[in-house]
């Protein structure tokens, strides 16, 4: 490919087309082929913690059953039923979700495909830099999603669907409400899984330094925790800890990935 700098304005928007178009092609397709088979994505996998039987349910149920002074964690009997209240959302959420879907199955052939925009553009020491940061860009957020539906969705619907407010206004869920908060927190934390990917970058500009986390991480602690009980709004310590630790865990991790001062020297006259 031309290099960029040697391209005029219009060869610039012509390559930029060409990307974006591949882009679009590849997305329809996927979101094509994920229509086809969304019942069956919908009755195995973004309906399954709606069952008493799902994974983290009967893991806490062998680790609570274990240990005597845990609030003990029952599988038995919980089963969320959803309900549609408007005649077109059944339709629409079938045709979004393939569409979210795509997109998180395809995202790291999106970001290869900018890559190659952009590319041309960079010194070899910078493009070292950002083949790194892609691949742990791409493992960062699809273990954020994983963590989003294997651990914060099935705790948050558990806690949630099981809240009264009163014994009797009993709880009655909307496909749309379901949806709105499975989506919501599975790519909540995909993004939260990108802080350490984030404060690397920062830590190479010489924005961020590794001083800073020491500094401040008792306030870190705090802070976490409020988030993790905003994501998670129980009062039980036990799921309250499931969603901190993970997240503590990227604090901790982002520390370490933050470079020290001799070893971002090196990186800047590399």
């Amino acid at each position: 490919m031309e290099k960029l700098e040697e391209m005029s304005f219009w060869d610039h928007i012509d390559a930029l087309r060409s990307v974006l178009v591949r882009i679009v092609v590849v997305l329809v397709v996927v979101t094509v082929g994920l229509f086809c088979v969304m019942p069956t994505i919908f009755d195995s996998i973004i309906l399954a913690p709606c069952h008493g039987d799902f994974a983290l349910y009967r893991l806490f149920e062998r680790m609570t059953s274990s240990v005597p002074w845990l609030p003990q964690f029952n599988t038995g009997g919980f089963h969320v039923e959803l309900i549609n209240i408007k005649l077109a959302s059944q339709f629409f959420i079938h045709m979004s979700t393939s569409f979210w879907l795509a997109l998180v199955l395809m995202f790291p052939f999106v970001l290869y495909q900018l890559w190659t925009f952009i590319a041309p553009a960079l010194y070899p020491n910078e493009k070292r830099g950002v083949k790194t940061a892609f691949f742990l860009g791409c493992l960062m957020f699809f273990l954020g999603v994983a963590v989003g539906y294997f651990i914060v969705f099935p705790v948050t619907l558990r806690f949630l669907a099981d809240y009264h407010v009163s014994q009797l206004v009993p709880n009655q869920i909307s496909l749309d409400s379901y949806m709105d908060t499975f989506l919501m927190l599975i790519f909540v934390m995909g993004v939260i899984f990108e802080l350490p990917l984030l404060a690397w970058l920062l830590g190479v500009l010489g924005v961020l330094k590794r001083s800073f986390f020491r500094t401040y991480r008792r306030h870190a602690v705090v802070a976490l925790l409020v988030l993790a009980a905003i994501i998670t709004p129980t009062g039980d310590p036990f799921t309250l800890m499931v969603v901190f630790l993970p997240i503590y865990l990227l604090y901790e991790v982002s520390a370490y990935l933050v470079p020290k001062s001799d070893n971002l020297e090196n990186l800047t006259t590399t």
